[in-house]
């Protein structure tokens, strides 16, 4: 009766095994040409443009957040203000209309003078137009701020896009293996009964049962606080958990050198930094030109009720004006001269500072990136097919009585911490892909500078860390 159930137990075993096998995602361990995507800075990937999957696309995600999120609204706003500021800042000064008496009561002749006047100060020395120059790169600057706010939306949305595919590939994965491994619990209980299985072989996929079932709940509450955030940065956080449609496994395009160099010299940070200089220059022309006087006009009407010696009568409507200019002698605003021209050092500076930390903050992710690269392709290539050909191996000698229970959990835990950190390194891929093409902005929360205000080019990165295990658990 032994040798009868064995047999039968085994085959049906291995048949449930290499059934689900079969079933797992994202085509683990199997060579294929990696495909090239475009730049997403002009072009979308292919699982953006089309998809034979169900759910939403990252194209629909893109344009959700450009409508919804509040912060394009803050950065379009500051775009009008500035141009306020500007329109403003070269208006000429109103003129002022008043009424001027004197001698009022003229005495026992009844004379005094009353009557209006109109005073009008006269810019010189092209200060207005100066004037409009230094807030016109203000205005240049709310432009840059808002390209730039833009640009992290968009890469918020796709950074959290791709932690939500991976989370939901996850889920998927684990609630396999947790059948998987309600299957072996069964069937350890099988051989445990007809003394094919030792208490401890059946102790053991009964504790491996169990954390799968954890392992499905860990992974269920990952895919959804990585879906509310992603849920919050497209600006509609009410949104219900749904099915994204994409694949991991069509991988960014590789040139990290270019990437680089990118971040360097067109990065909007770098821009805005470099459209300070040019304000500074602008203000430093302004202070060198306020030395020079306004003209002081003023002049008017009055009534001259004083009696005239010659004909003993009232003098009547009389005009009078006046013009006057300050003189520059003591201040010719060289203080603000002098603090102008450390402002344009100062501006000067930053546009290096920035720079320096772009690629301070770059070089980590490059490697991050670079390592996850590697990782992913001999997952792919190597390691997932060989633990494949080991566990089909260890499965088939233990269906034809070679080989013991306990090799096969092994070879089963082997491949399939493999696949979970082929996921993960596909998630980190993925990051540090999307942060360095879109110059390490990310942060699509994140309220934009004020133009005018020091911007700070680089404040959260919503990257993943690597969590790769090398060895099986």
């Amino acid at each position: 009766m032994k040798t009868q159930i064995y047999p039968a137990v085994c085959t049906g075993f291995s048949s449930v095994l290499l059934a689900v096998l079969t079933m797992l995602p994202l085509g683990f361990g199997q060579e294929q040409p990696i495909p090239v995507m475009p730049s997403p800075a002009t072009t979308t990937s292919s699982q953006e443009q089309a998809t034979t999957q169900s759910g939403l696309t990252l194209v629909e995600l893109e344009q959700m957040a450009l409508s919804n999120n509040p912060t394009l609204a803050q950065a379009a706003a500051e775009i009008r203000a500035a141009t306020g500021r500007k329109l403003q800042s070269g208006l000429y000064p109103n003129p002022t209309v008043g009424y001027q008496g004197e001698q009022i009561r003229g005495g026992i002749q009844g004379g005094g003078e009353q009557g209006f006047f109109v005073s009008q100060d006269i810019v010189l020395g092209g200060k207005l137009g100066l004037n409009r120059r230094v807030l016109e790169q203000e205005k240049k600057q709310a432009e840059a701020e808002a390209e730039e706010q833009r640009l992290r939306v968009i890469n918020g949305v796709r950074m959290f896009y791709y932690q939500s595919l991976a989370a939901q590939e996850m889920v998927d994965l684990r609630h396999k293996l947790s059948k998987l491994a309600e299957d072996a619990v069964q069937t350890s209980h099988q051989l445990g009964n007809v003394g094919q299985a030792d208490q401890p072989d059946v102790l053991q996929a009964e504790v491996e049962g169990e954390q799968a079932e954890l392992a499905v709940v860990a992974a269920e509450q990952n895919q959804l606080r990585a879906w509310r955030a992603l849920a919050a940065t497209v600006g509609k956080p009410e949104t219900p958990l749904t099915h994204l449609a994409g694949n991991l496994e069509d991988l960014p395009e590789d040139n990290p050198d270019q990437w680089l160099q990118a971040i360097v010299q067109e990065s909007p940070a770098v821009k805005i930094a470099e459209l300070g200089v040019l304000k500074t220059e602008a203000s430093l022309a302004r202070a060198k030109r306020e030395p020079i006087p306004d003209l002081q006009l003023r002049g008017g009407l009055q009534q001259n009720r004083g009696l005239d010696p010659t004909t003993n009568r009232p003098i009547g409507l009389q005009g009078f004006a006046e013009v006057g200019v300050q003189i520059p002698i003591f201040n010719r605003n060289q203080g603000n001269v002098q603090a102008s021209r450390a402002d344009v050092e100062r501006a000067q500076r930053e546009v290096q500072r920035v720079q320096l930390v772009l690629r301070e903050r770059a070089a980590a992710l490059l490697q991050s990136y670079m390592t996850s690269r590697s990782t992913v392709e001999k997952y792919r290539s190597r390691m997932i097919p060989r633990a494949r050909k080991a566990y089909e191996l260890y499965l088939k000698s233990y269906g034809g009585m070679a080989a013991a229970y306990p090799q096969v959990l092994i070879s089963q835990r082997t491949l399939f911490q493999l696949q979970t950190d082929y996921i993960a390194a596909l998630e980190n891929l993925w990051g540090n892909s999307i942060a360095l093409k879109g110059f390490l902005l990310t942060d699509g929360l994140e309220a934009p500078s004020r133009a005018g205000e020091m911007d700070q080019p680089v404040r959260e990165l919503n990257v993943p860390s690597p969590t790769i295990s090398m060895q099986p658990q």
